[in-house]
């Protein structure tokens, strides 16, 4: 009796061991190439596409600020440094900081000669309903209003752009005819826990939004990276700004579904426009994925047990089987939960190879997702005892019921 029963449990072992490595070869052929992370701004000759200066379209930088005196004085210069051949300004919106944000960022324009460039708007109360972020990309959206450009590059305080970026950015949506361009900036990844977390962040966000169904018109997925989305003037006013999605805490999937359900999108990665936002700690990282992870599940437990059900069987159960099929004997059970990590670590390679990681970093993969896991569980928990959403001082919560 005890060796048909262990018989019978090697036997469902083996299927879900099987089943898990059967889902990672699914998702390599069939989940929209979402692994290859091969989604970037072509090498192209952008300045060839017009000839003339005038003949660029205008471009306005809105910069939502709150409290980044560290970093924005590098992010507006990187602004006014620009290469881009056509008119070209920069709103930053000062969402009432305290630190001498604005000063900070007046001072290098001042510094560069090129204070006419750079308008400071100071931010107005933040209103019922709102989002913090949304409510300045607001306010930078209606500044515009009066003489509009052809395109808005929304873009955060503390990002660090290419000097051809903004080029490269408006080439790609002129050459097709694109409502949104935007990418996913190269996050930094100089700590210990920065080079162990980090990549897989990007990897999760290309598995749940696979870039090339977000860049194919006929796909209904959608996505944007908020900290650099350059949006057509046009395609903005058409949703009446960022009125539709004032609540959203995950504002740039949301932009970028309200922008596709009109016109056609794009985003890719870049390892050239960088976020300065460090991530020192393992606490730094878990506080930013805790902020909003549960906001991605739709603050639902249903959803939250099967998010958790899904990572232990598609992430730690090739590992684990792996090393119980060692221990029980069973080579059937050992290889399934091989080729399953196998298919794992393949998927993950091209993204921590964007990020110069060490090649051994692709195996631990399953420990990376068992942390993130962790922190999912816990941006539940923090949204349960009314801390969810926290940034910069305020707490959101749940804003559906504001919406």
């Amino acid at each position: 009796m005890e060796g048909i029963l262990q018989g019978v449990l090697q036997g469902v072992l083996l299927g879900l061991v099987g089943l898990s490595a059967i889902i990672w070869l699914g998702l390599l052929l069939f989940w929209g190439q979402f692994w290859r992370a091969d989604q970037r701004l072509t090498e192209q000759i952008w300045s060839q596409l017009y000839s003339q200066p005038e003949d660029w379209p205008t471009v306005a930088v809105v910069i939502p600020a709150r409290n980044e005196a560290e970093l924005v004085g590098m992010a507006v210069r990187s602004h006014l440094t620009q290469s881009y051949r056509g008119p070209l300004s920069i709103v930053l919106v000062d969402d009432q900081s305290t630190d001498g944000t604005a000063e900070v960022a007046t001072q290098v324009a001042q510094d560069l000669n090129k204070i006419n460039n750079l308008t400071i708007l100071s931010g107005k109360p933040l209103p019922a309903g709102w989002s913090g972020k949304l409510w300045a990309m607001e306010q930078g959206y209606l500044c515009l209003q009066p003489q509009p450009p052809d395109y808005v590059l929304f873009t955060d305080a503390d990002i660090e752009h290419d000097s051809d970026s903004i080029q490269q950015l408006v080439a790609k949506a002129e050459a097709e005819n694109l409502d949104l361009v935007s990418l996913m900036v190269h996050l930094r990844a100089q700590s210990f826990w920065e080079k162990l977390l980090i990549p897989a962040f990007i990897f999760f966000f290309q598995l749940l939004y696979p870039f090339s169904w977000v860049n194919h018109p006929a796909k209904k997925t959608a996505a944007a990276a908020g900290g650099c989305s350059l949006i057509r003037f046009s395609a903005l006013q058409q949703i009446n700004g960022l009125q539709a999605i004032r609540t959203a805490l995950i504002d740039d999937c949301a932009l970028g579904a309200a922008i596709k359900a009109n016109g056609p999108i794009w985003i890719g990665l870049s390892t050239t426009t960088r976020s300065l936002r460090a991530y020192p700690t393992l606490q730094s990282i878990w506080n930013m994925v805790a902020r909003s992870a549960y906001t991605q599940l739709n603050y639902s437990p249903g959803i939250l047990i099967g998010t958790v059900i899904g990572m232990v069987w598609v992430y730690l159960l090739p590992p684990i089987g792996a090393g119980l099929g060692l221990r029980l004997g069973s080579w059937p059970i050992v290889g399934a939960g091989l080729i399953g990590w196998g298919l794992m670590a393949a998927a993950y390679w091209p993204t921590l190879r964007l990020y110069k990681g060490m090649p051994l970093l692709v195996l631990a993969l399953p420990m990376i997702a068992f942390l993130y896991m962790l922190m999912t569980i816990d941006s539940a928990y923090r949204h349960q005892r009314g801390q969810g959403g926290e940034w910069k001082g305020r707490v959101y919560g749940d804003m559906r019921s504001q919406g």
